[in-house]
């Protein structure tokens, strides 16, 4: 803080306006809290009620009229006055006006600065800030330091259940000074002692000749037959004590205490998922069919898909999460202006060209690789002509007109490639071949329609009425190249007639009906064209549907409601959490060639190599409280789910733990046969146990079977929209064997 004027008058406080609405605008009174990591405010009338965030919890700060709320006033406060706090997962944006241009610069540069410092933090210091969050959270009198009650209403917001007697003791342990309170050092000497890690201590005396540390061949032995990473393991066992060791007098011995090994333990090294996953480390010069392609359905929608909120903020997040193809329902529009907005319902409506804005800004900000632009069109000829001009004029050389060489494609261009370019999905009058060949004189043609509205899913027994024809104007035709949308009528026809930059879209029950009786079929359909696949329209609350099974037989658009967390989002975040989340994975080679491969029966596959998956549930840490009910602890239960072919879908889980979301231990080892790992996906989920109803979710993680790393590991666990619920982890240990 020292030195930073930002931050100094952020500290100070400052009043703005908080704007929901064109006719929401209220002051609030915004003010920096000493922590340097929470932002308080209240309203200037209510008394005491006030509200606070973490700056932990912010992601982004947008400059000017960024977000729609702050476009609607435009006119009513100049942009160098407004600014964006962005949330991450699903919490919406926080839109604010200062009463001048410097006030808002003083907020955006000490945010953005408060942002950066977060994440430059190390492990320590986080661990350091979040008890001294703690701390604030129970010196309920302000007087910075503790008394025994406070600390036993902290140990329950802390989701600790302790007999009065051991808190006692250990209160008087910390109190050095014997003042009957304790101070801030006494308070973090109590957290630790508290803290203290039983498992880890008894793994680290196991390997331990003296029981103090383990010297430089104990480590080696360690990292080599629990760890597996027999690789240049003295090296790395070297890198270890260097990165994680806090004492320089163990750093000059080589060697590692209970101290530096924990702090490996939790480290992204001790992490259960491979770090060498975490970057780009896949072909991606292959067609863009042999990839599986993060996808969202009806992007522009944040709530359900009746009455719902159409917003651009639903392109900005997906984006943000690396979705490489998203979704625009065009309607005409009023002054000859496209809207997008799910066509015979209530949800509100957003322009066209706004989006392509958003989408010349946010495309290749997480991922330089191409994104798909899935156009279903019900605009009259007039506004086609309208979208092909913002597509041309807003895109400018991101929009992919031609083929990548200029000769007709034998074969769909590899996502390296199509590097920072928006193919556009739709409709086309001809074939490439006559646009490559030569353009034709006409200036609108006919298509068939395509409407996912009416498309009564396939298990009805109505008749699907046959579809209208409509009117496609050339301009808007040019601009698709490699994704032509057809109507989709046999494996036997698409094998002889279709051509390969021809892609079909299916309802879940359409295609699971196709994966049912013709798996092979569809498999190799996938190694040559792209399919996509989207939500029933039965699912008007915007659920989701498992797209496991679509993967398993290679269709690469597989659309899900981003906006809606739960199991099928979190599988979708944890298949594209390697490849350095560019939202493209290289299916497995039995997925990409011509042998056949049938998820129904796996057992046929050449190679075929069952694996045991055993997996020990040592123990969980810092569990969050989800029952808000004063008084009330976790009683957490660890559930495995494996996703993957029909065959490995399975799922264990331990007993539960009375009343301990602070340190619960299992020791349980539950066990798993996975037939075909390179599809399978490892769901690790804690819930608390309620006899008398659902059980309530705690947290998540969710990973590739083959990024997963062997031996002693911590398991970061997420929240339900996927962010971090630091410091909250289980510690578990791990063995993936041949089947003999």
């Amino acid at each position: 803080i020292q030195g930073d004027e930002n931050l100094q008058s952020m500290l100070l406080g400052t009043v703005m306006r908080k704007i929901k609405s064109r006719t929401w605008k209220k002051q609030r009174y915004f003010k920096l809290q000493e922590d340097c990591m929470t932002i308080w405010y209240k309203s200037k009338k209510t008394g005491n009620s006030h509200s606070t965030f973490s700056v932990g919890d912010v992601e982004a700060v947008r400059e000017g009229h960024q977000s729609e709320v702050l476009q609607s006033i435009a006119e009513e406060f100049p942009p160098d006055r407004c600014f964006t706090l962005v949330f991450r997962g699903r919490r919406g944006n926080l839109d604010l006006v200062a009463d001048s241009a410097e006030e808002a610069k003083t907020w955006i540069r000490g945010m953005r600065k408060l942002i950066e410092n977060l994440e430059n933090m190390g492990q320590r210091e986080k661990l350091d800030q979040w008890i001294c969050d703690w701390f604030k959270k129970a010196d309920k009198n302000n007087d910075g330091c503790m008394n025994f009650k406070e600390v036993r209403d902290l140990l329950k917001m802390m989701n600790v259940d302790m007999n009065e007697h051991h808190a006692l003791r250990l209160f008087q342990m910390a109190d050095k000074s014997q003042s009957g309170t304790l101070e801030d050092d006494e308070f973090v000497l109590f957290y630790k002692m508290l803290t203290q890690r039983e498992d880890v201590l008894r793994l680290f005396q196991e390997f331990s000749g003296d029981g103090q540390k383990l010297s430089l061949l104990e480590l080696v032995e360690f990292v080599r037959e629990e760890q597996l990473q027999c690789e240049q393991s003295r090296q790395h066992a070297l890198l270890l004590i260097d990165r994680y060791e806090p004492s320089d007098t163990a750093k000059k011995l080589h060697a590692m205490t209970i101290d530096g090994f924990l702090m490996y333990l939790s480290s992204p090294e001790g992490s259960i998922f491979n770090p060498r996953h975490l970057g780009l480390y896949q072909d991606m010069k292959q067609p863009l069919s042999h990839y599986v392609i993060s996808s969202s359905h009806n992007t522009y929608l944040i709530e359900d898909q009746l009455r719902g909120q159409s917003s651009i903020e639903g392109y900005i997040r997906a984006l943000k999460r690396g979705c490489r193809c998203v979704e625009v329902d065009c309607w005409d529009g009023p002054n000859g202006e496209p809207i997008v907005y799910h066509g015979h319902t209530l949800t509100s409506k957003i322009f066209f060209k706004d989006v392509i804005l958003v989408l010349s800004n946010y495309a290749f900000k997480v991922s330089e690789y191409p994104v798909i632009l899935s156009i279903e069109n019900h605009c009259s000829v007039e506004q086609q002509r309208v979208m092909a001009h913002h597509l041309n004029s807003i895109l400018g050389d991101m929009l992919l007109k031609t083929t990548v060489d200029g000769k007709i494609p034998s074969r769909l261009p590899s996502p390296e490639e199509l590097k920072g370019k928006v193919l556009v999905k739709g409709k086309k009058i001809g074939s490439l071949e006559e646009c490559v060949t030569g353009p034709g004189e006409e200036h609108f043609g006919e298509v068939s329609d395509e409407d996912e509205a009416a498309d009564i899913d396939d298990d009805s027994t109505r008749r699907k009425a046959k579809k209208p024809s409509q009117q496609l104007s050339k301009e808007l035709s040019d601009c698709v190249v490699y994704c032509k949308s057809v109507h989709f009528s046999s494996f036997k026809h698409a094998r002889t007639r279709s051509k390969l930059y021809e892609i079909s879209s299916f309802t879940e029950s359409k295609a699971r009906k196709l994966i049912k009786e013709s798996g092979a079929e569809f498999v190799q359909h996938n190694t040559r064209q792209l399919t996509r696949v989207y939500p029933s329209g039965m699912r008007t609350d915007s659920s989701n549907y498992n797209p496991q099974d679509m993967w398993n037989v290679g269709c690469q658009i597989v659309a899900l409601n981003f906006q809606t967390a739960g199991m099928e989002m979190d599988l979708n975040d944890g298949l594209f959490s390697q490849n350095c989340r560019c939202g493209y994975v290289l299916k497995p080679k039995f997925l990409r060639g011509w042998e056949r491969f049938d998820p129904e029966n796996p057992r046929g596959l050449e190679g075929y190599m069952p694996l045991r998956l055993s997996i020990q549930v040592i123990s969980g840490q810092q569990l969050p409280k989800v029952n808000i009910k004063e008084g009330s602890i976790v009683d957490p239960l660890v559930r495995v789910e494996i996703h993957g072919v029909p065959m490995d879908q399975a799922k264990q889980e331990t007993k539960y733990i009375d009343n301990n979301g602070f340190n619960p231990v299992w020791y349980e080892t539950l066990q798993f046969t996975v037939h075909v790992p390179e599809l399978a996906l490892v769901r690790f989920v804690v819930e608390d146990y309620d006899k008398t109803s659902k059980n309530d979710f705690v947290g998540q993680y969710t990973l590739p079977f083959m990024s997963i790393q062997q031996g002693y590991r911590h398991i970061h666990l997420l929240s339900k929209d996927g962010t971090s619920i630091s410091p909250a982890s289980l510690f578990v240990h791990i063995r993936i064997t041949d089947l003999a």
